[in-house]
């Protein structure tokens, strides 16, 4: 029963994971599969306007309003004659920006899909779409190098006339704008419309038949922090890269449901930065790559709790620290935090930085309990009381530490040539891995390989990258020690105990 109730919640979190991917997978297969209309008479039917391969044409405005309404004064910046829903282009353009931008203010840009020959608005048959090109943005601060001394962050010509960087969010250029229109002959069931497609979908009455026009969509998630380039009142005009392509009904749902989540953290509190890393996930990869990606995170996340998880458990029940070091759990602790600061001051990604956190307060926990440290409580001041060393000789705690200190100076000459054969030593002869967590180190070797691949995805320091592979060679080790020296758990060992219950409760028979 014991055992039983030590292993059930670990099958429940699992169970729930699996669950969880399931159903992640069913809602993802909704999304990208849509039932078409199967009606042959075709009266509840919606089809598409572009099957009549109508002749269209692409402008695109600027204007200081996000309202048609009431004379926005639109201002061309590009025309498209005779566009090919078809055929991918990009075009370089230079935008000139009002003065009001240039001041802190915004711009807006109007993107209309229209018939050739036929000025937008008198258009009836006409789509648009209004985004912004600016966004509001803390700037960077400029980066020195410490060695040379030199500015490593790459500014344009009208960002080096800012002397000060500002803690302000100041206007910010988007310097790419990303436009698809959908491009499938897709047939959809009058009462069974994506309500995601239909927020993007205008409709025209023809006869007795219903047909939608062009889809129009912009993407924002291509819309990058490094692409972002500072405006101020020096700036009157900036580059624009306006890139078009089609985009199937499958992947506009999808890029629909992920700007609306990207929104959504954003208004739970990710600032732009972590959003930018979650964009560059959906942007920078495709889809296939994208599909492993997504469970590469969930596997990721599983292996971080259980992990955790098993990491708490062993420790929790260790009464003393025989067969551990107690210097090494001190060391580590240093290490994981050092580490986790340095990703917090590099504002690594919330995906890396989160569980470098939590390793860091239960390395903490494990030296609280590796020290039997206790925390006594003065007011709104802490005092620590320590017991590790206080239970063999109590009266002999200061002395024991300034004989050692004055050994170690001594024996330090010695010190590395011993550990070495130490080394040597305990890999031939010592062969007992019955001290280690090894549940806690086998989700950590899984989940080291899963770290590779995120090595890859998501944005992080270099060195934390590398220290990734790192952790491949320290596990493989592991792995294969495990392999070679099974526990033998009925042995006694150096401190005349066995770690076999069963063989504790059988009487010995002569």
């Amino acid at each position: 029963l014991c055992m039983f109730q030590k292993t059930s919640f670990t099958t429940l979190i699992i169970g729930v994971f699996i669950v969880y991917v399931l159903h992640t997978c069913w809602v993802m297969y909704g999304i990208v599969y849509t039932k078409p209309c199967e009606d042959r008479s075709g009266e509840n039917c919606i089809t598409s306007y572009m099957t009549k391969n109508p002749r269209l044409q692409l402008s695109i405005y600027t204007s200081l309003k996000s309202s048609s309404d009431g004379n926005p004064n639109l201002n061309l910046i590009l025309n498209v004659d005779d566009l090919d829903i078809y055929s991918k282009f990009e075009r370089n353009i230079n935008v000139s920006l009002p003065k009001k931008t240039r001041n802190n203010g915004t711009l807006f840009t109007y993107v209309f899909v229209h018939h050739a020959g036929v000025l937008p608005w008198k258009d009836s048959k006409q789509v648009h779409i209004v985004t912004q090109l600016t966004t509001y943005m803390v700037p960077k601060p400029q980066e020195i190098n410490l060695i040379s001394g030199e500015e490593t962050t790459q500014m344009s010509e009208s960002q080096k006339t800012i002397t000060d960087v500002p803690d302000r969010p100041i206007t910010h250029w988007r310097s790419r704008l990303t436009l698809n229109i959908m491009a499938d002959h897709f047939s959809f069931d009058r009462e069974a419309v994506p309500a995601d497609v239909h927020r993007y979908m205008k409709l025209y009455q023809y006869g007795k038949t219903v047909q939608y026009l062009p889809i129009l969509f912009v993407d924002l998630l291509s819309n990058r922090v490094k692409d972002l380039v500072i405006v101020n009142s020096s700036t009157s005009e900036l580059p624009l890269t306006i890139i078009y392509d089609k985009i199937s009904l499958g992947k506009l749902r999808f890029w629909i449901h992920m700007q609306d989540a990207v929104y959504s953290l954003q208004q739970f509190g990710f600032t732009e930065k972590d959003a930018d890393e979650i964009k560059g996930i959906f942007v920078d990869t495709n889809l296939y790559f994208l599909a492993l990606t997504f469970f590469v995170a969930a596997f990721h996340l599983l292996f971080d709790f259980l992990a955790f998880k098993n990491d708490i458990s062993f420790w929790k029940k260790k009464k003393s620290m025989v067969g551990m070091s107690s210097k090494a759990v001190l060391w580590r602790c240093f290490s994981t935090i050092v580490i986790f600061l340095f990703l917090l001051d590099e504002q690594t990604s919330l995906l890396v930085l989160i569980p470098a956190g939590i390793g860091a307060i239960i390395e903490i926990w494990k030296v609280k309990k590796a020290f039997k440290i206790i925390i006594h409580w003065k007011g709104i001041r802490p005092t620590f009381q320590v017991h590790s060393f206080l239970e063999m000789h109590p009266q002999s705690l200061l002395f024991s530490f300034i004989i050692s200190f004055q050994a170690m100076k001594y024996l330090s000459f010695l010190l590395y040539p011993l550990c070495l054969g130490g080394a040597v030593y305990s890999l031939v002869y010592l062969k007992s891995v019955a001290h280690l967590p090894w549940k806690a180190f086998m989700y950590k070797a899984f989940n080291t390989f899963i770290d590779d691949v995120f090595a890859f995805i998501i944005t992080m320091p270099t060195s934390h990258r590398l220290a990734c592979f790192r952790d491949d060679v320290v596990f493989l080790i592991y792995l294969y020690q495990r392999w070679l020296y099974p526990v033998d758990k009925t042995r006694i060992n150096e401190y005349g105990e066995s770690y076999d219950e069963k063989s504790k409760g059988k009487p010995h028979r002569d």
